[in-house]
């Protein structure tokens, strides 16, 4: 039996196994859809739509269970939400939304779908032309969606025409409307009034291993919530702004690097929320939240004022941590900082890192970091442009030295969305072959070749720089020092994990 229909369903896609292989099973993550939860409280709270969330990932179904449970919520308009645990995660989600939009097409052709996120807004045209869906949303998605469900009719062309952000079908052909707005800084608060808590299987998310680490090893519950949208930096590797108007393929450049924020008073009311759940493990997903030291400082003091005993990881960039900062930071419970490093070499960072760059003392400023009782992740990349074997060995080198409390070794991917794949597609380098191809820990990982040294040397150099990192002595007396004989013996097993990987013949 069908329920009443439904405004709008809002989809998260499951493709943990082809994306994490193994690791999907116990080690990666499984984070709230933060997306989702934004677009549904928007619907909801601001338009008074019908409104309800099913998210496949946590809920651990297939496609065939979610086309079949999409079916039944009956809802005039399903929104599919292509995001990730990073921005980059977006494009490797791909690959559960194919699956999912083939199903709904051939046994549920009833169904009206439409593409929101960062892939299908980095090459709207490509994703309509490849999928099996209505319509594909190049932006935010707010004004998208609503403007399908005022029309009424969705197979009206005449009507989809007046529908910002709208890629859709006339025939033969794939149309296009025109941009839609970017949500303003002084109305952020009002349009997007938080998440939609309540809407989401809450019950059913885990944080990262390491991420416990600093929570007796507890994963569950957890949360995560943006307190900024977008970043005001142009790291040619980074694909964060395409939902913004930034780096996509159709030379859409409205409101380039759109960088806005949530006051601190209104983000205190979502930690709130979260706090009121029992939720220790936070993430605070912001690309960059120790950046605006008015609006982060005054985050953490609120946080702190009320004594909340959160256990929370932020990201930063090597040049936008100070001293001063690491003080309120840990008071308000930043137990991790995520730091951008990179690479170990300045002339292959400053090729790829854009915008303001200070060159920084990279030891000095984890050392000051680890003294606070902050702990580190590195986050580390190979096969830059400018990148050969010894440049490799010296970015392994540093993480080695640095002997942060966890790394993360990622190779150079072309991003839709990115500046590298703009110059992927200039330069005609070659790019994975499927979406999968997009992730880090897949079967069929194909990273960009260098300047210098192919993409399945990079892969290669990726991997053993992992083995070389989780079984040295340093760090697992590191690790077993501050966080136990439990948390090291995790640690071991994880790195027993191996990926095998088609570009080495695996």
């Amino acid at each position: 039996m069908q329920l009443k229909q439904l405004d709008l369903l809002f989809v998260h896609p499951n493709a943990s196994k082809e994306v994490y292989q193994s690791l999907s099973n116990d080690y990666s993550a499984i984070e709230p859809p933060i997306w989702v939860g934004l677009l549904a409280q928007h619907a909801r709270n601001v338009k008074g739509r019908s409104v309800a969330i099913l998210d496949c990932e946590a809920e651990r179904i297939g496609p065939e269970e979610s086309a079949r449970q999409i079916s039944e919520h009956n809802p005039r308009l399903t929104v599919i939400v292509v995001y990730g645990q990073q921005p980059s995660a977006s494009t490797q989600n791909m690959a559960g939304v194919n699956a999912l939009c083939n199903i709904l097409r051939e046994s549920y052709g009833e169904v009206k779908t439409l593409l929101v996120g960062l892939h299908p807004s980095a090459v709207a045209r490509q994703t309509l032309t490849d999928e099996n869906v209505d319509f594909v949303c190049q932006g935010e998605g707010l004004e998208t969606i609503h403007g399908l469900l005022e029309i009424g009719n969705m197979e009206d062309l005449p009507s989809l025409v007046t529908v910002p952000g709208l890629w859709y079908r006339d025939g033969d052909s794939i149309q296009y409307t025109r941009p839609a707005q970017i949500v303003p800084q002084e109305s952020l608060a009002e349009v997007m009034p938080g998440m939609a808590w309540d809407l989401l299987p809450m019950d059913k998310y885990r944080t990262s291993n390491w991420h416990a680490m600093t929570n007796g090893g507890e994963r569950e519950p957890f949360a995560s919530l943006y307190t900024s949208l977008g970043c005001p930096f142009q790291c040619s590797f980074c694909c964060i702004n395409a939902p913004f108007g930034n780096n996509n393929v159709e030379n859409w450049d409205y409101g380039r690097n759109k960088f806005r924020f949530w006051t601190p008073e209104f983000i205190i009311s979502e930690f709130d929320k979260i706090h009121s759940m029992g939720i220790r493990n936070v993430k605070i997903a912001d690309e960059m939240f120790v950046l605006n030291k008015s609006h982060f400082l005054e985050v953490c003091r609120l946080i702190s004022e009320r004594k909340y005993d959160f256990n929370i990881w932020a990201y930063a960039r090597i040049d936008t941590v100070m001293e001063e900062y690491l003080e309120p930071l840990k008071k308000a419970g930043v137990n991790w900082l995520a730091l951008g490093i990179e690479s170990g070499n300045s002339v292959v960072r400053k090729d790829v890192v854009k915008g303001k760059f200070t060159e920084v003392n990279i030891v000095d400023l984890v050392n000051k970091i680890q003294a606070t009782g902050i702990n580190v992740i590195g986050n580390y990349i190979f096969g830059l442009p400018e990148d050969n074997m010894q440049t490799m060995r010296d970015t392994l080198d540093l993480a080695i030295d640095l002997n942060c409390e966890f790394a993360n070794f990622y190779s150079a991917m072309a991003y839709p969305g990115s500046q590298l794949y703009l110059d992927a597609l200039k330069y005609k380098w070659e790019l994975p072959d499927n979406y999968v191809g997009y992730s880090q820990h897949a079967y069929e990982t194909k990273p960009l070749p260098t300047k210098h040294i192919s993409a399945g040397e990079v892969l290669g150099f990726r991997d053993a720089a992992f083995d070389e990192y989780y079984e040295s002595e340093k760090y697992l007396s590191l690790v077993k020092q501050k966080f136990g004989q439990n948390i090291h013996d995790d640690i071991v097993k994880m790195s027993k994990h191996v990926l095998k990987r088609k570009l080495l013949g695996d």
